[in-house]
């Protein structure tokens, strides 16, 4: 999630949005603001087809590193797995920035994903093993991805940013010692390329859209979350709604049972699940204490202070879990 600050700024006009929409074709008067998480995303219009513009700070996310996320995608497409398409501007370029007195800006956009989105409380056992099946193509795929350019960043890089923060907080001692445990744990895994790749990261029910035809898949959007990790942690991730509730355990088996069919999932590493849950939480928590570290806001609007006490709750309960 980006800075409050940053977020107050650019929900509050669509100016850059407009003026970076202009290198792509569009309609005119279709620019609609549909989400501001760690990004802004804009649905608009082209020839009554819709699209959707990304923008992204450079703080948050660099040119090369989105680079090497549509260098991914455009990999996974070409070898025939689902996911949307960047679009090129009438230059045929496939990034554009504008700078502004707040930051740089970073645009791309993307074709919109086919299909519906399915609710965690009516998915049937069907389409658990079919989401199980298409995360492990995306896994066997990037076993042989090997990038031109940039690499993403790794587990690494992340574990970086996490000590880095909260260092900033001495109060986040518990967050620091929690992260220490989790990383040397880490550094004791096997990087082989059975078990460790780049993987997704957010691999949930809201970035997949499910094609009910006579070859039912899902297509997949938001690969802004790539990371070199273990594929453990992208079944941990993508089952965070559903592996922890025991009334879930037959559709976390269907689950299972469809990623089995394309890779390989020893009993260790099932066995590694809540190690890898606790990673994902601390870097959850990080990600929150980031966002609220933001500087001076002159106005805020409405929504800012429900937002930042549901996130103020959210880091609170995840600090609370942390192993002393």
């Amino acid at each position: 999630m980006m800075d409050l600050g940053n977020m107050v700024r650019g929900v509050a006009s669509n100016g850059v949005a407009q003026s970076l929409l202009q290198f792509w074709e569009h309609d005119e008067g279709t620019l609609e603001l549909r989400r501001a998480s760690s990004n802004f995303v804009y649905a608009f219009m082209r020839n009554q087809v819709q699209y959707f513009l990304r923008l992204s700070f450079d703080q948050d996310n660099s040119i090369e590193q989105i680079k090497a996320e549509l260098e991914f995608m455009h990999y996974l497409h070409s070898n025939g797995f689902p996911t949307v398409t960047p679009i090129p501007t009438k230059n045929q370029k496939l990034i554009e920035t504008l700078k502004t007195p707040d930051g740089t800006y970073i645009a791309v956009v993307f074709s919109a994903a086919n299909g519906v989105t399915l609710d965690e409380d009516t998915i049937t056992e069907e389409q658990m093993e079919e989401w199980g099946k298409s995360l492990a193509s995306l896994h066997c795929l990037s076993k042989t991805f090997n990038p031109l350019g940039e690499k993403r960043k790794s587990w690494l890089d992340s574990v970086q940013f996490m000590e880095s923060l909260f260092k900033k907080h001495p109060g986040e001692e518990l967050a620091l010692q929690e992260l220490r445990k989790i990383t040397n744990w880490l550094q004791s895994l096997s990087t082989d390329q059975d078990v460790f790749g780049l993987i997704h990261y957010d691999f949930q029910l809201d970035n997949l859209f499910f094609e009910r035809d006579k070859d039912p898949h899902f297509n997949v959007i938001d690969f802004d979350d790539a990371v070199y990790h273990w594929y453990a942690l992208d079944l941990v991730t993508a089952l965070d709604d559903f592996i922890d509730n025991p009334q879930s355990k037959w559709l976390v088996d269907s689950f299972l049972n469809g990623y089995r069919t394309k890779m390989d999932l020893e009993d260790d590493v099932l066995a590694q699940f809540p190690q890898f849950k606790r990673y994902a939480n601390l870097y959850k928590f990080a990600r929150i204490l980031n966002s609220l570290d933001y500087g001076e806001i002159n106005d805020t609007p409405p929504w800012f202070e429900e937002l930042k006490v549901k996130l103020v709750r959210v880091a609170d309960r995840l600090r609370n879990n942390f192993q002393q």
